[in-house]
């Protein structure tokens, strides 16, 4: 951590954490440094998602608060369920902060938020205040949506989802296919009010003051530079990769809840294996693979004869991404791998498995949390997408970074059990060439939050902020 000291020590902001653990962990990673910092934060969470606060908390007794909302009356589960959810929320959260702001001795000065609420900049904007928005997601990704939703492309017939849609304003110019756009745009039709909604949302993201993204300089310059532009102003910080730090208590193991099974086991079983040798396979915390995938998958790890642990997520979960159809490991097959293979069902301490020095490639759905794990780790990854903003990471991974290697794209790519037995293989060989450039990108990013890039992103914020809020207040005044 940087050691820069500010003249802020003791302000006070909202953090509100959109209710996913994808988007709760990093910005409860972000709040962590911000206490560091010497700031008050007080964090809006649902019930169900307090606990994730306990560790912090026990840190900073004194300068963390939780701010407990009821959550909204769950959806009926479809693809639109996302959009009624967030409409709910604003409903009943919106009245409900803004009495808490009008009622609070000390409120806070400014709000930080995730670019999935963006209907707090106009709670910001009655309460005279600064809003922050807070991107989980790769710069990459976050160019991506804006593109989308400023420029609305369209496509004439409604059955073709191989239609190429091309983002010409993004740097390398990408091109996607109808069906990798993200479901509330390609699902709904303009001028539908769940679409309505979705656009708004994201839109109201460029009108607010400054932009925090989970990622660093060395690794997205390009983009975080293609947003400063599109947004008009220089207030855009990358402050990642936001993760626990190996002195933290919050250690790494814990990082996002418990696992489900002790991480010294796991760790005593990576001990007994030899450097580099070890395939992690993990896709997430909200996505689980169809009948087929499981069975190429599980396939491929049998013929490869590599080592693997293997995460899969329990069936009394709620998942998404593939409906009723959930794969499920067969049977006889955690007997037959026995002693290369390890088999976590449940929430697995993959901070520390990435760690290891035993793990050498990972295989992922490219979640943004789990491309940053990967890459600070310095792991080869194998990318298999399958929704949102995981095919421009993956894009970004194999294409760009030259640290991946491609594996399959949701539903419509499965590969071939051989093939991807082959490619398991080819992932812990000591003479792939993404293996020396993760290594650098690794070394890039660890620098980055040790007085590197993101540290002096992540002061400058704390310090533009107060200047921010000045100028906000002498405004204010003046009217």
């Amino acid at each position: 951590m940087s050691t820069t000291t500010t003249t802020t020590t003791g302000a006070h902001i909202l953090a509100y954490t959109y209710p996913a653990s994808g988007h709760i962990i990093p910005l409860l990673d972000l709040t962590h440094q911000l206490l560091r910092r010497g700031l008050t934060v007080t964090v809006v969470v649902i019930p169900t998602n307090l606990p994730l606060l306990q560790p912090l908390l026990s840190l900073h007794p004194s300068s963390l608060q939780p701010l407990v909302l009821p959550a909204p009356e769950p959806p009926t589960p479809s693809w639109k369920s996302r959009m009624a959810k967030d409409q709910a929320m604003r409903d009943l959260h919106h009245p409900f902060l803004l009495n808490w702001f009008h009622s609070h001795i000390s409120p806070p000065i400014a709000i930080i938020s995730d670019f999935f609420l963006g209907w707090t900049y106009h709670l910001a904007k009655q309460l005279g205040l600064p809003r922050v928005v807070f991107s989980p997601s790769s710069a990459s990704g976050l160019s991506v949506l804006f593109s989308l939703w400023r420029d609305l492309p369209k496509k004439e017939d409604p059955e073709d989802m191989d239609f190429q849609v091309l983002l010409p304003k993004i740097p390398n110019s990408p091109v996607y296919p109808w069906r990798q756009l993200p479901n509330q745009y390609k699902n709904c039709k303009e001028g539908d009010a769940d679409w309505e909604f979705s656009k708004n949302n994201m839109l109201d993201n460029f009108a607010s003051w400054g932009l925090v993204v989970n990622s660093f300089t060395e690794l997205e310059r390009v983009y975080l530079d293609h947003l400063r532009t599109e947004l008009g102003h220089d207030r855009v910080w990358a402050v990642g990769p936001l993760l626990p730090l190996v002195d933290d208590v919050v250690g790494s193991s814990s990082r996002g809840g418990s696992s489900s099974i002790p991480c010294e086991q796991v760790m005593a079983w990576l001990n007994s294996r030899n450097d580099n040798s070890v395939v992690y396979v993990c896709f997430g915390s909200r996505t689980t693979l169809n009948t087929k995938q499981m069975d190429v998958l599980v396939s491929a790890l049998e013929q490869s004869g590599v080592e693997f642990i293997l995460c899969v997520r329990g069936l009394d979960e709620r998942l998404v991404g593939v409906g009723d159809d959930r794969g499920v490991i067969p049977n006889g097959f955690e007997d037959r791998v026995e002693g290369r293979g390890f088999v976590i069902k449940g929430w697995a301490p993959q901070v520390a498995i990435l760690k290891h020095r035993a793990v050498g490639a990972f295989l992922t759905h490219c979640g943004w949390n789990s491309v940053l794990e990967g890459i600070t780790a310095g792991v080869v990854m194998l990318t298999w997408p399958m929704g949102s903003d995981q095919f421009t990471n993956a894009r970004l991974l194999v294409d760009q970074l030259g640290v991946g290697i491609r594996v399959g794209e949701n539903i419509e790519n499965i590969p071939e059990p051989s093939k991807l037995a082959h490619l398991l293989v080819e992932s812990v060989s000591a003479t792939r060439l993404e293996r020396v450039r993760v290594k650098e990108l690794s070394d890039a990013a660890l620098g980055s939050i040790k007085g590197g890039s993101s540290d002096k992103d992540l002061d400058e914020f704390v310090e533009r902020l107060y200047l921010g809020v000045a100028k906000i207040r002498t405004y204010t005044l003046r009217i």
